[in-house]
């Protein structure tokens, strides 16, 4: 190969690499622009306390739905009755204190009866029947959301 040549192919390998290279990094680019994009969004339905049968804890349930294109998690809650809120998962039928529980993209926590929880420890008064309960949700990413729980019968499911 002529020297001309070499010449030409070493600068059209130069061209392509470049290229290459910068097409790489708009792709990393758009997909840190995405990722950026990409958020929870979060709301929650179906909240109740069940009126609990003593005065010492009382349980909460709810959906959250996250309609967002990134997980979140549930890491705490807060009550205006109690003194402490833990989040509870249930597996093979034995529930346990964990410090949070994903809200996946796109899908729902549920925290129902046999399963996932709130539970409202030390309590400054027995909830009854009828009347509302305030609880606070805060996320790992999203900004709290602040329900008013209505306190149902005791034997009341959700459904």
């Amino acid at each position: 190969m002529s020297r001309r040549a070499a010449g030409t192919a070493a600068a059209a390998a130069g061209v392509l690499a470049a290229a290459l290279l910068l097409g790489g990094c708009g792709d990393d680019a758009a997909d840190a622009a995405d990722a950026a994009d990409a958020a929870p969004e979060l709301s929650a339905t179906g909240a109740f306390i069940p009126a609990p049968a003593t005065g010492d804890v009382a349980a909460g349930f709810l959906t959250l739905h996250n309609a967002g294109d990134a997980d979140d998690a549930l890491t705490s809650a807060d009550s205006d009755i109690a003194g402490t809120v833990e989040i509870h998962e249930t597996a093979d039928n034995a529930m346990r204190q964990v410090e949070s529980l994903t809200v996946p993209a796109g899908g729902e926590l549920r925290l129902s009866r046999g399963g996932n929880h709130l539970m409202l420890l030390d309590l400054s008064r027995t909830p009854a029947e009828g009347e509302t309960v305030s609880i606070e949700l805060h996320f790992e990413t999203s900004d709290p959301i602040t329900l008013d729980v209505p306190v149902e019968a005791a034997t009341h499911t959700g459904e």
